[in-house]
């Protein structure tokens, strides 16, 4: 019985009753190291026989051969479910066209470079099985260069001032969530997606539980400063209002400042009449709050930006060829019209 058989029929291939798992892949100028990361899940599975399993693998248009490694694997095995996106949309809108092609009780999403460990994949599961909605990785030591670390602190500190993510929880690629999570998460349909607040916005029922990071042994990151920034973001206006919030305290502060300094010059005259009109200091507090307006108004303006592209109903993707999803496409987007309607 193939993983995808075995994972429709609820047993794993030994024919016993089995959990369902589903990994989701986002795959980007991988086509020499996706073919190791399949190798080592399967590996990894055939230890762990109370679970069937199947891969879905999201091209996102990348400008290699990494498709046409997918379409190989996917013409050898039926269990294994390719996707190719019509262009590139980043890793989170991969991951939501992923999501809607899993039939898994427990979806698991990592890493197509190798530098997530699929061989430790038993330490997100056992920790779900305690009873947690969402299982991160959390990696002692970091195999990332120091621009990727960078980005990654920022982005933690985005979380959680934004998002409000608890201090103490770590957030990376590598992550478990339960199937309900899934649905919830699948449910959102405006563009610009970020995975991380969909889920923080379903569940505070998260764990972490360490695990290696390997270092790169082929290739460079995807991830550039744009794209980071691309990310933040998708971050911070698709799911908090935070940022208005701040921009509205700045400006209150600010003005107080000004009224203050008023009073100030005002008294400094009356006291010493010969104190002469100070045209640098004006000029400084004019270039300031001239800045301060013009970061307000563009943080204003990219959310009516995004509410306007949101209104065009633009895509979180688009999907330009599916392998192996014929049999679950269907059964995906019904389930979806099903909780709509409810």
């Amino acid at each position: 019985m193939s993983g995808r058989q075995a994972l429709a029929a609820g047993r794993s291939p030994e024919g016993n009753m089995s959990r369902e798992i589903s990994f989701v892949i986002p795959c980007y100028r991988s086509a020499q190291t996706i073919g190791r990361v399949i190798e080592e899940i399967d590996r990894t599975m055939e230890k762990l026989t109370a679970y069937a399993y199947e891969i879905v693998l999201v091209n996102d248009n990348s400008p290699d051969d990494t498709y046409e490694v997918i379409r190989r694997l996917c013409a050898e095995r039926k269990d294994i479910c390719g996707i190719h996106l019509a262009r590139n949309f980043g890793q989170h809108a991969a991951l939501m066209a992923g999501f809607r092609y899993t039939h898994g009780e427990i979806v698991i999403c990592m890493d197509d470079d190798g530098q997530t460990p699929a061989d430790e994949v038993g330490k997100l599961l056992d920790k779900i099985e305690e009873g947690y909605d969402a299982v991160y990785a959390k990696y002692a030591h970091k195999q990332h260069s120091g621009f990727r670390n960078l980005g990654s602190k920022m982005n933690e500190l985005m979380t959680r001032v934004m998002l409000g993510k608890p201090k103490e929880l770590y957030l990376s690629s590598y992550f478990a969530v339960r199937r309900f999570i899934v649905d919830e998460m699948i449910r959102y349909v405006n563009p610009y997606p970020y995975v991380i607040g969909l889920v923080l916005r379903t569940t505070k029922n998260i764990a972490n539980v360490e695990v290696t990071h390997r270092e790169r042994e082929i290739g460079t990151s995807g991830y550039t400063i744009g794209k980071l920034l691309g990310l933040w973001f998708n971050g911070f206006t698709a799911f908090s209002i935070k940022p208005l919030r701040i921009a509205t305290a700045i400006g209150c502060m600010t003005a107080f400042a000004g009224f203050l300094y008023g009073i100030y010059t005002i008294v400094k005259k009356f006291v010493n009449p010969d104190v002469p009109i100070g045209f640098s200091a004006l000029m400084a507090m004019l270039v300031f709050l001239g800045g301060m307006m013009m970061l307000m108004l563009g943080l204003i303006g990219e959310y009516i930006g995004r509410i306007y592209i949101s209104l065009n109903n633009s895509p979180q993707y688009v999907i330009k060829e599916c392998l192996n999803g014929e049999d679950r496409d269907c059964t995906r987007i019904k389930r979806t019209d099903d909780n709509e309607r409810e």
